[in-house]
């Protein structure tokens, strides 16, 4: 699997190989980040959560994907702008599970119109299992054979590793072929060896929570650096393959 460790600053790439950025992050920088390989996140989790939607519409979003989307800017893909199903964001927004499927395919499909040079990666919403089936289906040809796509509402799950589990194997029972990136992946869910199993990748901020909280910089670099330390040599449970 994997790892791009989610970064506030985008000047602290040029320390890591792999990097999950937003694009709140760059939206008016010009200097490459430095790093092999990056994800831009759309900043769904900020704008749904603080305003209730995008402040930044799908034309907006895509010319600065546009503008990233060159040789040599390590930029691996672009998250769509989707819509969270956790419950404090439904009240948000007043809307339904359903409702926020609709729209985040709704986004996905406007922007894959708009983009070139770089793929939007799709992703999947929901909260049951079920749910995220359903998605699947409702995205129906859009999601080609092997599609790289992500797994969204999962990272405040993150101490109940088994709903992690059951969601992921969800999505792969019905479309075994997809490649999956989990938002916000935080240590607990990384120590199950069936998540790892079932990701293709994942990303996660955790280390600056941690840090915060302990008294330290959570905008440190050697935090994150330490973060990912922990994730390369911690104990891994219950190590299954997905046939």
């Amino acid at each position: 699997m994997k790892f791009y460790v989610g970064l506030h600053h985008p000047s602290a790439a040029q320390h890591f190989e792999r990097a999950f950025i937003s694009v709140n992050a760059i939206r008016t920088r010009r200097k490459p980040l430095g790093c092999s390989e990056w994800i831009m996140d759309s900043g769904a989790f900020t704008e749904l959560a603080a305003h209730g939607g995008y402040r930044t519409d799908v034309l907006g979003y895509a010319s600065i994907i546009n503008r990233w989307a060159v040789e040599g800017s390590g930029l691996v893909a672009a998250v769509a702008q989707d819509y969270m199903c956790e419950d404090f964001i439904l009240e948000k927004t007043g809307l339904t599970i359903a409702d926020h499927q609709r729209l985040t395919i709704e986004r996905y499909d406007a922007l894959r119109e708009r983009v070139s040079g770089v793929l939007v990666m799709p992703v999947l919403q929901g909260y049951a299992p079920a749910d995220y089936v359903r998605h699947v289906r409702a995205y129906g040809g859009r999601l080609e054979l092997g599609a790289y796509v992500g797994v969204g509402s999962i990272c405040k799950r993150n101490t109940n590793v088994a709903a992690i589990e059951e969601v992921l194997l969800a999505v792969k029972r019905e479309r075994p072929d997809l490649r999956l990136h989990g938002f916000g992946v935080k240590t607990t869910a990384l120590s199950s060896g069936l998540v790892l199993d079932l990701l293709e990748s994942a990303d996660s901020m955790a280390w600056s929570y941690r840090a915060r909280v302990e008294g330290r910089n959570g905008n440190d670099w050697r935090e994150a650096k330490d973060f990912i330390r922990r994730i390369e040599t911690q104990p891994v449970q219950n190590v299954l393959v997905f046939p």
